[in-house]
């Protein structure tokens, strides 16, 4: 093929299909490579995904246990850690103690 014969439209066009067809084609064997590789890590005794995981896992935060509660609501309660909620900012400008709220 002779490029310096085409238009520019028609380099455009072909840019384009080139493109589409370098995308086309590292989708194809990056899915190849990946059945190859779950193939050998089965074959090791191991997923793939353990193998990947590299000791990460998502621990999820669990909720720590409430150290200060609202006498008026009890449903208002505060571990003590972060921001103090608004309701004991209130009490505590008002005067109260945060022992006063101590569960």
């Amino acid at each position: 093929m002779d490029l310096d014969t085409l238009s520019l439209k028609e380099l455009k066009d072909l840019q384009d299909k080139v493109a589409i067809a370098i995308f086309d084609f590292e989708k194809r064997k990056k899915a190849e490579t990946l059945v190859e590789l779950k193939a050998l890590a089965q074959s090791k005794g191991f997923s793939l995904d353990e193998l990947l995981d590299n000791g990460k896992t998502n621990k999820k935060k669990t909720p720590v246990a409430a150290k200060y509660a609202d006498p008026a609501n009890p449903d208002n309660t505060w571990s003590g850690r972060g921001r103090k909620p608004k309701w004991l900012a209130a009490a505590l400008e008002n005067g109260a103690s945060i022992e006063n709220f101590a569960l």
